[in-house]
């Protein structure tokens, strides 16, 4: 079986997913606020690299972890569960704007999903 990044259309299509996701999201009140002062191109080419990665295609992301990544994010601003649905639900409209199956948008839910407890400091 071919990869979601393969089936999703590849390198060209996760960085149009990834640009119009930072769009919804920097839009959005409920989560824009945790995105102030940050380096937005270097965030723009590591959340392509990790889609990438966790997508099944080339294994380039050089990033932290997600929970080392986040962590000042959860102590210092209260990121939960809230903010993290706020991210999905954008992560879905972009995605279905793109025009992409349901059953792939389902998929890259579930990958979102699998790193929730570590985006949020959970113990696994």
């Amino acid at each position: 079986m071919t990869s979601l990044y393969e089936r999703i259309g590849g390198e060209a299509a996760v960085n149009a997913a990834v640009d119009k996701f930072y769009e919804k999201v920097l839009a959005d009140e409920r989560i824009k606020h945790f995105f102030e002062g940050v380096d937005m191109a270097k965030q723009h080419r590591m959340q392509k690299g990790f889609f990438t990665f966790a997508f099944g295609g080339p294994a380039n992301y050089s990033g932290r972890g997600m929970e080392a990544a986040h962590r000042r994010l959860v102590n210092e601003l209260g990121l939960n569960d809230s903010h993290y649905d706020a991210v999905m639900e954008n992560l879905g409209a972009t995605l279905v704007e793109l025009g992409v199956p349901d059953e792939m948008i389902a998929e890259a839910a579930g990958i979102a999903e699998s790193v929730r407890g570590a985006v949020l400091g959970r113990p696994a």
